[in-house]
């Protein structure tokens, strides 16, 4: 013979109607596997796509902020307080505005030079009453809104610089106190 194989031999893999056992099984398998993957992939992007598409990679970063402020932000040459949370900030124009909340804002308006120590807050030589509606916030600043009444300081730089404008929650209950913990938004030129 001619060494040729025999039509039913059970080696002849040239035969298509021939196949090992399992192969369609494990692209099945593998299939389905791809295909979680991919799914568990997409819910993977999804529930963190905040803190994957920020402006910078900086989550306290709203989108169409133009640069990127750095870890401990300073208004007017001073840092914003120790305890602030919740930060969001937005950057245009050389200008940037930054919202946060903070039980410390006394100290920072003594720290900052905008009222002497030991001076009642709030205080008309030193501010005044800000006009605001429930709600309102700078065009492009993300995150929770300042809730009125508001007051409204202006600050000068610690280095004669160019200072910063503040605006503090104020309590709806008692007028002559902040919110426990207060909503502040702090507008200054960046660098």
């Amino acid at each position: 013979m001619d060494g040729a194989p025999y039509a039913d031999d059970p080696d002849d893999e040239s035969d298509p109607e021939h196949e090992r056992p399992g192969s369609r099984r494990w692209l099945g398998c593998a299939g389905v596997v791809g295909a979680v993957l991919a799914l568990m992939a997409g819910g993977f992007v999804w529930l963190f796509q905040d803190e994957l598409f920020h402006p910078f990679g900086d989550t306290r970063a709203c989108d169409g902020s133009e640069s990127r402020l750095p870890n401990v932000i300073s208004a007017g040459g001073v840092p914003i307080p120790a305890d602030a949370s919740d930060i969001h900030y937005v950057t245009r124009n050389g200008v940037a505005e930054v919202s946060f909340l903070s039980d410390l804002m006394p100290d920072y308006l003594h720290r900052a030079g905008v009222v002497p120590e030991g001076t009642p807050l709030p205080d008309e030589r030193y501010g005044s009453p800000y006009g605001l509606g429930d709600g309102e916030r700078p065009e492009g600043l993300c995150g929770p809104a300042l809730r009125g009444p508001a007051w409204s300081y202006q600050a000068t730089g610690t280095d004669g610089g160019p200072g910063a404008e503040i605006l503090i929650e104020r309590s709806s209950i008692d007028s002559d106190s902040f919110r426990t913990p207060a909503r502040v938004i702090v507008s200054f030129a960046t660098p």
